[in-house]
């Protein structure tokens, strides 16, 4: 017997422990309502037919979609009572979006939505979703884990560089018209030898220490779990199971963690007061990992000597946020994962998702965020 919404919002201590009863988390029958949620790629759209990711093109599926006589909704405008996603989401089954332009799952839109039944995330991450609010109402969150993992982890490998190397002031320079190596040089280094310490080794933190073995850097790891021994012992990296035991050893620290409860807000002023003075840090991962304001004060007074990233608190971020504006940084926006190659995987991965979905198949296991009221262990 099915449970009503309100009775299951008053039981989310039950259902993160098991699931208790929880709505069917599949298709039911007949056409559904699929809202997709991008960003708008305008006179870019048409520049590239691989450019699936944008509103425009909203991931290639519409036309099969509706030959399957399912309803499409894309749409940029996710923010505020009177946006265009606001007033599907009282009827909408599934809602797609991406960690690029993501819409915001609140436990209010979710009351809100009677038919939802899924929420796909275009890429890997759904911190954007209120997961206690989802599987306590039942819902299916899932993700194309693996579709970005090589785009991240060469982007992180790109940015450390760019840091290590003090590459922008001298990008500036030429494009000022100006030329001063002295400017450049006093803080520029080579990569080899240096400590480089990554916060999370799942796919993104593995294929990062492997792309950095050749340089000869003194590679460390911390994570929830240890890497199987002939994989650490391949990469050259050294487990360190208390991070902040780790974090002060760190040239370059590299975050590799999804957000949760227990890692918003990680960095704080403490933390990174406590970090080697002119340590370099790179955040793909999540904004909301850092104190934006320990951070911009830790650039402003030397303290981090460079910080580079695409992932900002909130996304898009405004434009008096202070990491726009704090010296020695290399932040762009949320284009790590969002490469070509990577959007060509995410979009058949989120095909495949909804296929299956139609016909009532599982998922792989590996792409669930919250399946039967449990969220996935990374997120508890």
């Amino acid at each position: 017997m099915a449970i009503s919404r309100a009775a299951a919002s008053v039981i989310p201590a039950l259902l993160s422990k098991g699931p208790a009863i929880s709505r069917h988390l599949h298709a039911s029958s007949g056409s559904k309502k699929i809202v997709g949620v991008f960003y708008k790629a305008n006179e870019y759209a048409s520049m590239n037919p691989n450019f699936l990711g944008c509103a425009e093109n909203a991931l290639g599926i519409k036309g099969w979609l509706e030959s399957q006589g399912h309803q499409y909704i894309v749409t940029d405008d996710k923010e505020g009572p009177y946006c265009e996603l606001e007033k599907h989401i009282p009827d909408l089954h599934v809602l797609i979006s991406t960690p690029f332009h993501p819409a915001y799952v609140t436990a209010e839109r979710i009351k809100k939505a009677k038919n939802l039944e899924l929420l796909l995330t275009a890429g890997i991450g759904s911190d954007h979703i209120d997961l206690k609010a989802a599987a306590a109402a039942g819902l299916t969150v899932a993700e194309i884990t693996g579709s970005n993992v090589v785009s991240v982890a060469e982007d992180e490998l790109m940015r450390i560089l760019i840091l290590v190397r003090n590459f922008l002031p001298g990008y500036h320079q030429v494009i000022k018209g100006e030329w001063n190596v002295a400017a450049i040089a006093y803080r520029a280094y080579d990569l080899e030898g240096k400590t480089i310490g990554t916060v999370g080794a799942g796919r993104i933190g593995k294929l990062l220490l492997q792309r950095l073995k050749p340089f000869n850097c003194n590679l460390l790891y911390h994570d929830r779990i240890k890497m199987e021994h002939e994989l650490e012992a391949q990469i050259g990296a050294q487990f360190e199971p208390d991070v902040d035991a780790m974090l002060p050893k760190c040239d370059v620290i590299v975050i590799n963690t999804p957000l949760t409860e227990k890692t918003k807000g990680m960095f704080d002023k403490n933390r990174i007061a406590k970090l080697k003075k002119g340590v370099l840090i790179v955040n793909n991962a999540r904004g909301a990992i850092m104190d934006t304001d320990a951070v911009a004060e830790a650039c402003s007074n030397g303290h981090i000597g460079g910080y580079s990233g695409d992932v900002w608190n909130p996304q898009p971020a405004p434009k008096d946020h202070p990491w726009r504006y704090m010296p020695n940084h290399a932040m762009t926006p949320h284009i790590s994962g969002t490469t070509i190659d990577g959007q060509i995987r995410y979009a058949a991965g989120v095909k495949d998702m909804l296929e299956r979905y139609f016909k009532g198949e599982d998922f792989p296991p590996q792409n669930y965020i919250v399946k039967e009221g449990k969220l996935a262990s990374q997120y508890v």
